[in-house]
């Protein structure tokens, strides 16, 4: 049987909720909050998204219960706490967080992400809900108020997949994925996607397989200049390093090829795979054919491959 998440949540990890949830708004979003730790006002965080106008607030708390997580949904009774018992991916987290979500949007960030546009939540809702975009990316803004590259573009090289960031410049630019996670994520479409691959545990290669899969199937992530969020700190460098996890994103993104309507993955890739795995013939053959296996139940999904999206990317562009 195939290791890869055929549904939504194959496995969820265990996890409690703590908090009313109360609706406070009609806006049709919620504010997902995952942490990265450090020290942070946590108490101005639930306040600028209470301003913002958000119907809901879902924080992921991935350590013991915090001193004040009993204080925090007392005082704001839309809030609600995910308690994960054990260690969890960024995309992991995020999965979870969308299981609890109400709203046709969620919005996620993180801990050191301040999003500060006062009844903002309600404006970009009203945008957003009219467009059929999986995930709208917003203007990623330094403590100068400089926008960064946060904009992936796609390239093939020699057969290897390269990312090149760019400023967001323009309305609707498109992105290989959300940078750092951090976006506006139609619900249905989201779980009809599949989320995350929590199979995949490097943050960067699990980002990468979520943007790859959601342009082949043929969604779109693009880029908003009216969703700006502000990074406290600096920006952490990406570990873009082949990490194994890049094993499991080659086969199932780049190695299938579309044809007519449908994709399959090749028996010939196989001796590619394995000369380059550097695993065992036995191990690489159980991993070929549990991926060949994915691909053949989503066949149908795909609207193009690895190749043909690059290609038509550098055309947009």
């Amino acid at each position: 049987m195939s290791t890869i998440p055929s549904t939504f949540n194959q496995d969820v990890p265990s996890y409690t909720v703590i908090g009313r949830g109360e609706r406070a708004g009609t806006t049709g979003i919620t504010a997902v909050l995952l942490s990265r730790g450090g020290r942070y006002l946590r108490r101005s965080l639930f306040q600028d998204l209470e301003k913002a106008g958000f119907d809901f607030v879902i924080s992921v708390e991935t350590g013991k219960e915090s001193y004040d997580m009993e204080e925090l949904s007392q005082r704001y009774p839309f809030a609600q706490f995910l308690l994960l018992r054990e260690s969890s991916s960024p995309g992991e987290q995020i999965n979870i967080a969308a299981m609890e979500v109400r709203t046709p949007l969620f919005f996620v960030l993180w801990n050191d992400v301040r999003f500060v546009q006062s009844g903002g939540a309600g404006r970009i809702a009203d945008r957003l809900l009219q467009n059929d975009i999986l995930c709208t990316v917003p203007v990623v803004q330094n403590s100068h108020f400089e926008a960064l590259p946060t904009l992936i573009v796609p390239a093939l090289y020699r057969g290897s997949i390269k990312t090149i960031p760019f400023v967001p410049v323009k309305e609707g630019s498109l992105s290989l994925y959300p940078f750092d996670g951090v976006g506006i994520y139609r619900t249905e479409k989201f779980i009809k996607l599949t989320g995350y691959d929590a199979t995949l545990k490097s943050p960067y290669w699990q980002l990468m397989d979520f943007g790859f899969r959601a342009h082949l199937w043929g969604e779109k992530i693009a880029s908003s200049q009216l969703v700006k969020v502000l990074y406290d700190g600096n920006l952490a460098p990406q570990d873009t390093s082949i990490h194994p996890d890049y094993r499991r994103f080659y086969l199932k993104n780049i190695a299938p090829v579309f044809r007519g309507d449908t994709a399959h993955l090749p028996w010939r890739r196989f001796f590619h795979y394995f000369l380059k795995s550097g695993e065992g013939w036995k191990t690489a053959w159980k991993n070929f054919r549990d991926v060949r296996a994915w691909v053949a139940l989503y066949k149908y999904r795909f609207r193009l491959d690895a190749r043909q999206l690059t290609e038509l990317w550098e055309d947009a562009e």
